[in-house]
């Protein structure tokens, strides 16, 4: 049992994202599939210290309840586990491409001057409820879909059973497993939307020119809405 806290933690009056109706994303497969493509999230809760966050590749399981549910871990000699024992709200934050926007990439520079930087990005806030699952069978269940997932692409993918058996008993024991059931699901897609189409055009002219593989990726995302 936790020796910090006990009882559930509120993020207390946690607004949603500031989302301008032009940057807005409420396709749930869309957002699912960016928290497939970035797992690497923010897991915020407020503790009993104040606000508190990890960082944890999660798994997004889409077909559980109306937005979906995520799962992952955490080393046992994390609190956050603790504080999740009896329940608690949680935002989980998944960012995708982003990349600062210079002004110099809009035409509009040159023919009147009002134009200032920015920054375009890709993010999704997943609001739940988090629990503590420390159980060994749902450990090595989500352990072992954690590395189907991320080893699908490697010539020799590793798998659970390539470590000694022992060896692998003392790690799952070290690590507690979380689930959060997401209840609010929200997407910002900031792409230069509100641009016209030749600002839009020259952003992407620029990312690909100077904004390496970040850029490159973010240009595909502006062509792709």
């Amino acid at each position: 049992m936790s020796r910090l806290y006990h009882g559930p933690v509120v993020i207390p009056n946690l607004r949603p994202m500031y989302l301008p109706g032009h940057f807005t994303q409420t396709d749930i497969a869309a957002l699912h599939g960016l928290m497939r493509d970035h797992p690497l999230a923010h897991v915020v809760v407020a503790g009993p210290e104040g606000l508190d966050a990890n960082y944890l590749p999660l798994l997004p399981d889409p077909g559980a309840g109306p937005y979906g549910l995520l799962r992952g871990h955490v080393a046992r000699t994390n609190p956050l586990w603790q504080l999740a024992e009896s329940g608690c709200d949680c935002l989980a934050i998944f960012q995708g491409p982003h990349h600062y926007i210079s002004p110099g990439w809009y035409p509009g520079k040159t023919e009147h001057g009002r134009v200032v930087p920015t920054w375009n990005y890709v993010v999704v806030h997943a609001h739940g409820q988090l629990r503590a699952m420390d159980d060994e069978a749902w450990l090595r269940r989500l352990l072992a879909d954690l590395t189907a997932v991320h080893e699908a692409a490697r010539p020799t993918p590793w798998a659970m059973e390539d470590a000694p058996a022992d060896y692998l008993d003392r790690m799952v024991r070290a690590v507690v497993g979380i689930e959060i059931q997401i209840t609010r699901l929200e997407g910002k897609w900031k792409l230069s939307q509100n641009r016209t189409p030749d600002d839009r055009a020259g952003v992407v002219r620029g990312l690909k020119a100077e904004g390496g593989a970040e850029g490159a990726t973010l240009a595909q995302w502006m062509r792709d809405i």
